[in-house]
């Protein structure tokens, strides 16, 4: 089934904030084979929000908006939203319950604006909203079906997980079964994977299609089916993975839709082994996404940011000398720094990094995007110099996703 998504607020199209919910929703109703055909970002405009409704509606059955449910002047989705689906705005006294429990929670006290809020039009059927004071909406048109929800990211995604789209797939029920695989793959460019699997993809049948989803250093490899004989379209994946196992073997680096960072953490956690970090150019973002995984402390001791050559000095233990003869951006300083995280937390595994984020401090020997990274587990140690292209967030992305990415290869090597 098709859906198409509407992204309301005038900060979106000004770039005050930046549209993360079609993304989420996206991401969500994929895997139960329904497709996004539309998105469209409008402001807090009257006219424009019937006009995307109508064009939506014209496309798809079920039309999915977030954003313009808050009590101020400026939020008129919700009567909008009447003026489409007829009735008036109505008083709900469960509304005004869930509004005051969610108030109460976060220890304000209620206005008229938050008041307001539960006022609803009596064409809708109310689902409570359990993290916010904006009521979701569901409302229904000559067998169509609008869902508007808020536009607090946090919101839409609780509110969507734990009510709304089970609602949906309970209301549009079909018989059509989809399944998923993912494989996650290094040390392959897209074009050089694609022409690898080419005979692969052409013998595909019709009713599956593999996906490429490339981001720096791994391309997620995506295959999915979608069938009405659900026997059939699980032993057909069943024969396409494990080909594609034979095909890339160890180029596999997982068998399941996760962050690299987590495929580091199982490896330790099934290794026993425990991790830190010590960074340089990556400003602690390697730790970042180590701990972004539930369940990391089980691994990850701690991290030392040692931006400057004094701490990289005092708490690191890197040579002076190493650091006045070959400058920070140097493997012996990146080696050292790593030696240094791993003894100090007491770690049998650390990554390292010292590099030029940019856009300023390079030269012609160490343009901006020059990186040292250095993995260390137990007495194996590896580092390597990169040049990373563009921005300062582009060069400490690809560091990051570099640094875990050398440790996991040390770790499977093992």
């Amino acid at each position: 089934m098709d859906i198409s998504i509407i992204v309301i607020g005038d900060e979106l199209l000004i770039g005050q904030v930046t549209d993360t919910n079609s993304g989420w929703i996206a991401r969500h109703i994929n895997p139960i084979g329904w497709n996004v055909k539309s998105i469209k970002v409008i402001g807090d405009n009257e006219t424009e929000i019937l006009k995307a409704i109508e064009e939506c509606f014209a496309q798809t059955d079920l039309v999915l908006t977030t954003g313009g449910l808050g009590p101020t002047k400026d939020d008129i989705t919700k009567e909008a939203m009447r003026k489409y689906f007829g009735g008036k705005m109505i008083f709900d006294a469960e509304v005004e319950k869930n509004v005051l429990e969610v108030v109460n929670k976060r220890h304000l006290k209620i206005n008229d604006l938050t008041a307001a809020q539960a006022y609803v039009p009596s064409s809708c059927r109310v689902i409570q909203n359990l993290v916010g004071t904006a009521p979701i909406m569901w409302f229904e048109h000559n067998a169509k079906v609008l869902v508007a929800m808020p536009g607090v990211p946090f919101e839409t995604e609780q509110m969507m997980e734990k009510e709304v789209l089970p609602q949906l797939i309970k209301h549009f029920c079909s018989n059509e079964y989809i399944e998923h695989r993912t494989f996650i793959v290094v040390d392959y460019s897209e074009s050089a994977l694609a022409i690898k699997l080419e005979k692969f993809e052409n013998d595909i049948p019709e009713y599956i299609h593999l996906a490429y989803l490339p981001r720096p250093g791994i391309i997620r490899l995506r295959l999915t089916g979608r069938s009405t004989d659900k026997a059939k379209l699980k032993a057909d994946m069943d024969y396409l993975s494990h080909q594609l196992h034979d095909i890339l073997n160890n180029c596999i680096i997982s068998y399941e839709d996760k962050p690299v960072s987590a495929i580091l953490g199982d490896l330790l956690r099934a290794k026993q082994l425990t991790v830190s970090t010590a960074e340089s150019c990556t400003g602690g973002n390697i730790a970042h996404e180590i701990t972004e995984i539930a369940g990391s402390s089980d691994y990850f001791m701690g991290s030392v940011v040692s931006y400057s050559n004094n701490v990289k000095q005092s708490v690191l233990g890197v040579s002076s000398e190493a650091l006045e003869n070959e400058g920070a951006v140097s493997r012996t300083v990146v080696e050292q720094m790593c030696n240094g995280a791993a003894k100090l937390m007491g770690t049998q595994c650390c990554i390292s990094t010292s590099g030029i984020a940019g856009p300023g401090g390079g030269s012609a020997e160490k343009p901006v995007g020059t990186v040292w990274i250095c993995a260390k587990c137990g007495d194996k140690t590896v580092s390597e110099r990169y040049h990373f292209p563009g921005t300062r967030d582009r060069v400490i992305d690809r560091a990051s996703m570099t640094g875990l990415l050398m440790l996991i290869k040390l770790l499977r090597d093992q």
